[in-house]
């Protein structure tokens, strides 16, 4: 029984496929034909193009480098420079024997 059936809706199904569907939708409005586009030139005809071409620019002398350059030192903040030279240091005076007192006391 279910094999019946199930030929009933193959069937059916096919009936309605293969018949012609009634043409219900209303008729579409023809649509004018769009004019023709101007042809775009190819590349090919069309001259080469060239960049102009620029003077080439002389060579700059180089500035010379000072040689041996230093700068003079700089003062400190007392106004002395930073380089200054060795003072001779100031001999000591000998004891004299009456300032000092006697040996022993």
């Amino acid at each position: 029984m279910l094999v019946l059936l199930e030929n009933s809706v193959c069937h059916g199904a096919r009936h309605l496929l293969d018949s012609p569907a009634p043409d219900q939708s209303p008729p579409t409005p023809s649509i004018p034909a769009t004019p023709a586009l101007p042809t775009i030139p190819k590349l090919a005809s069309l001259p080469p193009f060239s960049f102009p071409t620029i003077p080439s620019i002389p060579n700059i002398p180089t500035i010379p480098t000072i040689p041996n350059f230093s700068l003079p030192p700089f003062p400190s903040i007392s106004g002395l420079p930073f380089n200054i030279p060795n003072i001779p240091t100031i001999p000591s005076i000998p004891s004299i024997p009456f300032l000092s007192p006697p040996p022993g006391k």
